[in-house]
């Protein structure tokens, strides 16, 4: 049987991503016993649907959601920055230093598809990674969260993307 293209840079990616977010975080031991983490979930473009639990101006909020994501995922980003674009970024710091000082982020990218709010403070968000231009992680789900009156990428999305890569140890904060 001949292996797919697309999963197998989908893998890469995936690795990628894992590797870059671990890399210098150190290790933690496993107890065999830890509960499963949720990843990343493939879905087909939401449905936008009415809701009262938006925020006071869903137009600039949305377009804020979607900015930090690109932003977070862009090698253009400074380390300073991302740390500011994701919720408990402080506490994660030496997370994301990992993740964004490994060269081959430079190769990932991400674009928003579409943001719906599910209360004032929180918003699902569909989006697509790309390695080199090439989507290999279409219409995934992560969420977003209002901290200190920014939108954030939550802390929770990055530790699915990290939680991909079963091989890897636990990331520091995941």
């Amino acid at each position: 049987m001949a292996s797919n293209p697309r999963m197998t840079t989908a893998s890469a990616l995936i690795s990628v991503a894992l590797a870059l977010a671990v890399t210098g975080c150190g290790s933690t031991a496993s107890s065999g016993s830890s509960s499963p983490t949720p990843t990343p979930t493939q879905t087909s473009t939401p449905t936008p649907s009415p809701t009262a639990a938006a925020p006071g101006n869903p137009a600039a909020a949305r377009t804020q959601v979607e900015q930090d994501w690109v932003k977070f995922f862009s090698p253009k980003t400074s380390l300073a920055d991302k740390t500011t674009l994701l919720e408990n970024g402080q506490q994660l710091q030496q997370l994301v230093q990992s993740f964004a000082n490994d060269p081959r982020v430079g190769q990932v990218e991400a674009s928003v598809q579409n943001v719906q709010f599910t209360s004032p403070t929180g918003a699902t968000v569909t989006y697509t990674l790309s390695l080199k231009g090439t989507p290999v992680l279409p219409n995934a789900s992560g969420t977003s969260v209002l901290q200190n009156n920014v939108w954030k990428v939550s802390d929770k999305s990055l530790c699915s993307l990290i939680a991909l890569d079963t091989s890897a140890p636990k990331a520091p904060g995941c």
